[in-house]
């Protein structure tokens, strides 16, 4: 060998030492990679391990990725099994969108509210979380979870009573439907129109009660309405 070829092949060995591999990566690797990651990363957020997850998006993994399996965010997904310190961290995250939906229109206040969460109800509004928007609301879940102080934090924050879900549904429907009598009482003392109907069954709050197999609610709702 030359001393000029001996050169070259020093000087190649010296660039692949000071970059830590190849010239030219592998994309099929990479791939491999990241798919890996991704699966680790839905993992982790489930069993509340915030220190994988912490790696995980180090290596550059977007923090607002949806899984294949109900395309929920990570954020959507702590806030449904309670991983509080992947919550935090996500929140933390300067690439998070807070109010990334799945396919059904979840947002992660959405399932904080519906898990009667005040913690992460407070963190996510906190990071501006959108208390209002088209079709299902907090306000809808917290009702039918009747969560009194979840409600009244989101009535505080301007949260729409009479919100209605692509069928029309309203909270108040939802809350007497699942036989939620402290928050009925709430809402229709906040002034929920219990006289408005869905689209779907043409029936109103009372209506929806009787249909559950909840009289008394009806009852309550019609009181209400009689002003006795």
């Amino acid at each position: 060998m030359t001393s000029r070829r001996r050169a070259s092949v020093f000087l190649a060995g010296v660039v692949l030492a000071a970059f830590g591999g190849p010239l030219y990566a592998n994309p099929a690797a990479e791939e491999t990679d990241v798919e890996a990651d991704k699966v680790a990363f839905f993992r982790a957020v489930q069993i509340d391990d915030d220190r994988a997850v912490k790696a995980i998006l180090a290596r550059g993994l977007d923090p607002n990725l949806h899984d294949p399996e109900r395309g929920e965010t990570g954020l959507i997904i702590a806030m449904r099994n309670d991983a509080m310190k992947v919550a935090r961290l996500l929140l933390s995250h300067s690439g998070l969108k807070v109010d990334a939906q799945s396919p059904n229109g979840n947002t992660a206040l959405m399932m904080a509210a519906l898990q009667k969460n005040k913690a992460a109800v407070l963190a996510l509004l906190g990071k501006g979380a959108q208390v209002n928007r088209p079709g299902w609301t907090a306000l809808h879940y917290a009702a039918a979870a009747g969560d009194l102080e979840i409600m009244k934090l989101l009535l505080e924050r301007h949260a729409y009573i009479d919100a209605a879900s692509p069928t029309g549904t309203t909270p108040l429907m939802l809350a007497a439907r699942e036989g939620q009598e402290d928050a009925v009482k709430l809402l229709l003392e906040e002034g929920a129109n219990a006289k408005l109907k869905d689209r779907a069954w043409r029936e109103n709050a009372a209506q929806f009660a009787i249909r559950a197999q909840k009289p008394w609610i009806a009852e309550q709702i019609r009181r209400h309405l009689s002003g006795k």
